[in-house]
């Protein structure tokens, strides 16, 4: 009987550092930043929203980021704050509890020369309301695109904290959510004001306040 050849691992497809690099490629995808990538620890738990969500999310907001200013929760790699500002947002809040990685945020601002424009906050999303004022002159665009599983751990806290944006901040604001597609939007806060799309497996809503 031939014995059977065992299989070397680039036989079984890419190796492990080779899916950790792919996994970890996060890029802007367009404005001023067009291009440059975002170093990302490729922790599964930091969760990227996907390249092409992110593409159809300002797709949809259009030239309405100009001007505005960003608030990124549960900022990760900072990219939804950082693509804000590259297509015109005036400033951007990036608020990510985790230490380590809020320093990765700072790397990555300072990396694209945005430290002007941007603040790092390593904060929990669910307070920082509570314990900061930000600007009502300058309309707001929230992002929220929690890890998914906050959806059912903190359920109630999840909805207190978009209820407590779409009262605070001033008129002329977005708030963008990214939730799973098993999520049931009619459950969120002024479920009948909200713009909703699917991008399989993900829903994003988005609420302008007039």
């Amino acid at each position: 009987m031939t014995a059977q050849r065992r299989k070397k691992p680039s036989d079984a497809g890419p190796n492990r550092a080779e899916r950790t690099s792919e996994e970890a490629s996060v890029r802007i995808i367009g404005g001023m930043f067009r291009g440059r990538k975002l170093l990302y620890s490729g922790d599964t738990r930091t969760r990227p929203m996907k390249d092409r969500v992110r593409e159809a999310l300002f797709n949809l907001i259009g030239p309405d980021v100009k001007g505005t200013h960003a608030i990124d929760l549960f900022a990760g790699t900072g990219a939804l704050g950082l693509e804000s500002v590259s297509r015109g947002a005036a400033s951007a809040t990036l608020i990510e509890r985790h230490y380590p990685t809020a320093a990765l945020i700072r790397r990555n601002v300072e990396t694209l020369g945005a430290a002007d424009r941007c603040e790092v906050v390593a904060a929990d999303a669910f307070l920082w309301l509570r314990r900061t004022t930000p600007s009502q002159t300058t309309p707001w665009l929230v992002l929220c695109s929690p890890p998914f599983e906050l959806y059912e751990s903190q359920r109630e806290a999840m909805d207190a904290l978009i209820a407590e944006f779409l009262v605070k901040m001033p008129a002329g604001s977005m708030i963008v959510v990214e939730v799973p597609s098993t999520f049931d939007l009619t459950t969120l806060p002024q479920p009948e004001c909200w713009l909703t799309r699917t991008y399989s497996p993900v829903h994003l809503a988005i609420h302008r306040k007039s």
